[in-house]
C-alpha cells in the first residue's frame, strides 16, 4: 500500500486502484489479470467518466452567457482523489469541486466512488452529490477496459457478448466525437453479440438505451476465464475497441452519452444528462463477477 494505490483483496481475488483517477487498475482471479493493463494501445486501465461521458461540441460548456473548456469524458479521470477509508477489502475516494475545477465546470459537487471486493467479484458504488445552489447537470460512466482475449492463444473472434435481454434496437455511432443522429442495424443477434475487431471500424458500439441489466463476456467454449457485467442506473451501454485493432475490450455503462452532433446550446439542455437538485445525491453502480473456468 503507498499514498497513489490501494491493493486489497478476498479470497482468491486482488484488486488495485489508484488515487489519480480514482481508477482501477488491477483484478485478478488466482493468476489471471482481467483489466487491460494500460498498455501503449490505450494508455488506461479503467478511468471514471465525469462530468460528461463523450465530447461537447467543440469541447465548450455553455452556461449562463459563459464559456468553459471541457475536454472529452471530463476531468475526474485525470484528477487526485482523497481517500475516504482504506480497508482489507475495499475502499473509498472522494473527489470536491475546487477552484480548478470551477474554471471548467461551474458547479459545485462531491463525487465518491467505494470499490468493494468479495469472494466472487466486485463492486462499484459511485454517487454524486449536489452540494451547491443551482441545480447539478452532470453525466456519469464506467470505462473499464479487459483483456481480449481473457486467455492467450484464444482468437479473438471466439469471444462475444451474451445480454439478459434482447437488444434488438438500433445502435448509435459517433462522428469525431459526437453522436450521429442515423441509427445502424443491431450487430447483436437475440441476445448475443459476436465479438471481431471489425465491429468497432466505425468507432464504439452504443446501446441508447440498453435494455439489459447485465451481461457475460466469454469465449464459446464456456471453458476459460469470463466475466459478468452488471449495472444499477445507468441507461446506456458503450462498447469499444481500437478501430485499428487492440487487444483490449472495453464494456462500459452509462448514464449520459456525448452531445448530438446537431446540438449547440446551454449545457443544461444538454440530452442525457442528470440534473441532481441542490442537496440531493444520485447514486449509481456496477458489479464485475469473474470465473476462471
Amino acid at each position: 500500500m503507498t499514498d497513489d494505490t490501494h491493493s486489497f483483496r478476498s479470497g482468491s481475488l486482488t484488486a488495485t486502484v489508484k488515487a489519480y483517477g480514482a481508477e482501477l487498475c488491477s483484478l485478478k482471479g488466482g493468476d489471471i489479470e482481467f483489466l487491460w493493463q494500460a498498455e501503449p494501445a490505450w494508455p488506461r486501465h479503467a478511468p471514471l467518466l465525469f462530468p460528461i461521458v463523450g465530447r461537447l461540441a467543440n469541447d465548450e460548456l455553455r452556461h449562463l452567457g459563459k464559456t468553459y473548456r471541457m475536454t472529452q469524458h471530463g476531468f475526474a479521470r485525470d484528477s487526485r482523489f482523497a481517500w475516504g477509508a482504506r480497508e482489507e477489502n475495499r475502499c473509498t475516494l472522494v473527489l470536491e469541486d475546487s477552484e480548478a475545477t470551477r474554471e471548467r465546470y461551474p458547479f459545485a459537487f462531491r463525487l465518491t466512488a467505494t470499490y468493494a471486493l468479495d469472494d466472487a467479484g466486485l463492486d462499484l458504488i459511485l454517487a454524486v452529490e449536489n452540494t451547491g445552489g443551482e441545480t447539478l447537470p452532470v453525466s456519469l460512466g464506467g470505462h473499464p477496459a479487459f483483456n481480449w482475449p481473457l486467455q492467450a492463444g484464444v482468437p479473438k473472434e471466439d469471444y462475444t457478448l451474451t445480454f439478459t435481454h434482447e437488444e434488438p434496437s438500433p445502435i448509435c455511432r459517433v462522428e469525431g466525437g459526437l453522436l450521429l443522429a442515423a441509427a445502424d442495424p443491431s450487430p447483436v443477434q437475440g441476445t448475443v453479440l459476436p465479438l471481431s475487431e471489425a465491429l468497432f471500424s466505425n468507432d464504439a458500439v452504443i446501446l441508447n438505451p440498453v435494455s439489459s441489466a447485465a451481461v457475460r463476456y466469454a469465449d464459446g467454449q464456456g471453458t476459460g476465464p469470463w466475466l459478468k457485467m452488471s449495472w444499477r442506473g445507468f441507461r446506456e451501454l458503450g462498447i469499444w475497441s481500437k478501430p485499428s485493432g487492440a487487444p483490449f475490450l472495453c464494456i462500459e455503462p452509462w448514464r449520459g452519452h456525448a452531445s448530438p452532433k446537431d446540438f449547440d446550446g446551454e449545457f443544461t439542455d444538454k440530452p442525457g444528462l442528470m440534473h441532481i437538485a441542490p442537496g440531493a445525491e444520485e447514486q449509481l453502480s456496477f458489479r464485475i463477477d469473474v470465473g476462471t473456468s
